[in-house]
């Protein structure tokens, strides 16, 4: 049963039949099938209602970025520029390097999971692009890991190395 936690209302021997019928449409203990089109019903949880070691759905979480672009040539102290906007403008990048024709930027993003964090760094670029002045290129590449994935990478030394010194450098 999806959306609810074992131990909640809703999974503790709900009263309800195996076609849904039980309090505000909820299945059976069983997770019995429902009717075409009937939804389920969701119980609230009391605060602090949790199990040991379990971290909220809704809690964010850091995951290290990096987004890989390229496309033609372009003038490189316009492509400096332009990304030295980009971290003006978003505050949250460590590094950028670049070359005339790729660039690849490196930052830590808050979000609630792997899908959103890429879903954000997906759309950097292009919602950047004008504000910016970045070149018209395209995204080829894109990692996104947990903190503690980036962490272990770097304590056991691979993996992207550390994003020193932060800013803006060629390639």
């Amino acid at each position: 049963m999806s959306g609810v936690r074992p131990g909640t209302a809703a999974s503790r021997g709900g009263t309800g039949s195996r076609g849904g019928t039980g309090p505000r449409g909820a299945t059976g203990a069983r997770g019995g099938a429902r009717a075409g089109g009937e939804e389920r019903a969701l119980t609230s949880v009391a605060a602090g209602d949790r199990f040991r070691g379990e971290e909220p759905a809704h809690t964010p979480r850091l995951w290290h970025v990096t987004l890989s672009v390229s496309g033609a040539r372009a003038p490189l102290p316009e492509v400096r520029r332009a990304l030295e906007q980009l971290a003006h403008d978003h505050p949250f990048l460590l590094t950028s390097r670049y070359a005339d024709d790729h660039a690849e930027i490196r930052y830590w993003e808050e979000a609630r999971d792997l899908h959103d964090a890429a879903a954000v760094a997906l759309r950097l670029w292009g919602e950047h692009r004008q504000t910016a002045g970045l070149p018209p290129w395209e995204i080829v590449g894109l990692e996104v890991i947990d903190r503690v994935t980036y962490h272990q990478r770097i304590a056991a030394g691979y993996g992207p190395a550390p994003a020193t010194p932060v800013g803006v450098h060629p390639f």
